[in-house]
């Protein structure tokens, strides 16, 4: 047989082999079922989920409250096409251990417990997003436990200053009902905030500016989630705009200058956290961005979904491509 006859064959077989290869090509994964479990951190066991098959930097949420579920969160679950999305029940709250402990309910505990989560799920490069009092949490924990890994923070409806955050409602209390507003005030007067009436008056304040949209959708993943109130008034207070417990006198304002990461602050146009006070905000944190979703209150992730996860997946591209 001649050598080029020989080479004709080579290249052939060479042909078949890689058509053949080709075949045995997988076909893309499915989106994995999500991963759950406990994990121990100082005081009990916590609950979490890892959701998605992305390979992008992991995202870690953090739920409000003080004493929410991380359930109101799932939505953001969309974001596992890109990379794992992974969001805990605080301890108290949700489907985490509920301790019968006074003691735990503090700031440096529930910092404490983010740093055990992070360090047993391997979250050593991360982008954090904390909603409400989750935000408060995450600016505290990059301020008193270091920054590194940390690739950005999401800062979304955020406390980060009681006296603001009151004024704040106080201003919206304003634009209710003056048969509403009358009410409040009466029944904060003599002291009588755990009355029907005074609570049938802070719904309609929540209705507006908590969840603007109405009904409030139901969400399956809460089905067999519950909050936790003794720890919302324990660390806050009775309402959202009457502030009486451990973080009465909260305030990191002074320290955001100190934040050196890719900074997001992501409110609703009729969010709890003022769209204004966000501006006064952001102007205190180098390079941050401020994004605003129309026609959302504070639960903006729940009253516009596709706005918000637009939002946040624009600033995650962002941050990883540089």
């Amino acid at each position: 047989m001649s050598k080029h006859a020989l080479k004709l064959i080579s290249l052939l077989l060479a042909g078949l082999l890689l058509a053949g290869c080709a075949k045995a090509e997988p076909t893309p994964r499915a989106t994995a079922a999500p991963k759950e479990g406990f994990l121990d951190v100082p005081g009990g066991p916590v609950w979490y989920r890892v959701s998605g098959t992305g390979s992008g930097t992991p995202l870690l949420l953090i739920h409000g409250g003080p004493g929410g579920r991380s359930c109101r969160l799932s939505v953001i679950a969309a974001l596992g096409d890109e990379r794992p999305v992974v969001l805990y029940d605080q301890l108290g709250s949700g489907r985490s251990g509920r301790p019968d402990n006074p003691q735990l309910w503090h700031l440096d505990r529930f910092v404490d417990e983010l740093d055990a989560v992070r360090k047993q799920l391997g979250l050593t490069h991360v982008h954090i997003l904390g909603h409400s009092w989750g935000a408060s949490l995450a600016v505290q924990y990059v301020l008193t436990r270091g920054a590194q890994g940390v690739e950005s923070l999401t800062l979304a409806g955020p406390l980060l200053r009681t006296q603001d955050w009151i004024e704040d409602a106080n201003v919206l209390r304003r634009q209710l009902p003056q048969s509403i507003q009358d009410t409040l005030k009466q029944h904060e007067d003599v002291g009588t905030i755990h009355s029907a009436e005074y609570q049938a008056a802070a719904e309609a304040f929540y209705r507006q500016f908590l969840f603007h949209s109405q009904p409030v959708p139901e969400d399956p993943a809460c089905s067999d989630s519950a909050k936790n109130d003794v720890i919302y008034e324990t660390m806050w207070g009775p309402t959202e705009f009457h502030a009486t417990g451990s973080l009465k006198s909260f305030d990191v304002t002074d320290h955001l200058g100190e934040l050196r990461m890719p900074v997001l602050l992501l409110v609703g146009e009729f969010d709890e956290a003022r769209p204004e006070t966000m501006a006064r905000y952001q102007k205190l944190i180098a390079g941050s961005q401020l994004q605003v979703i129309e026609g959302a209150g504070h639960m903006s992730m729940v009253d516009e979904p596709e706005k918000f996860l637009q939002a946040l997946r624009g600033f995650l591209h962002s941050v990883d491509a540089k």
